[in-house]
């Protein structure tokens, strides 16, 4: 393992686990940010806190030694960021929130990079 991959990977558990447990909790800070990309309250629980908090835990499990479900992991991550981008796009939002998906967007794919390449 790189030392590149597991400091990227590290950040991203890091920056998705707490990003996935604010979706989870309802935390009232992001909610603005999801009203103006016409994100529904009731999907913070799922499908957002859920999947996020899950891609932190399969990124995690990666780095434990478990590679073929870290890169599962960045796989859905990116999968789900790239719906995330799309939606503020859609909903002409190019707001704080749409910056942060699209480097939440980065991180993952230079997980799934790094992590190829260390293989």
């Amino acid at each position: 393992m790189s030392t590149a991959y597991v400091a990227v990977a590290l950040v991203a558990i890091a920056a998705n686990a707490f990003s996935g447990i604010a979706a989870l909790v309802h935390y009232q800070r992001i909610l603005p940010g999801m009203v103006k990309a016409g994100v529904p309250e009731s999907w913070l629980t799922f499908p957002i806190g859920t999947l996020k908090t899950a891609g932190a835990a399969g990124l995690a499990l990666g780095l434990a030694g478990v590679p073929w479900i870290g890169t599962a992991a960045a796989i859905g991550l990116i999968l789900f960021f790239v719906c995330a981008v799309y939606t503020h796009i859609r909903a002409s939002d190019y707001s704080p929130q749409f910056g942060l998906a699209n480097g939440f967007l980065a991180m993952a794919v230079a997980v799934l990079v790094l992590g190829l390449a260390a293989r």
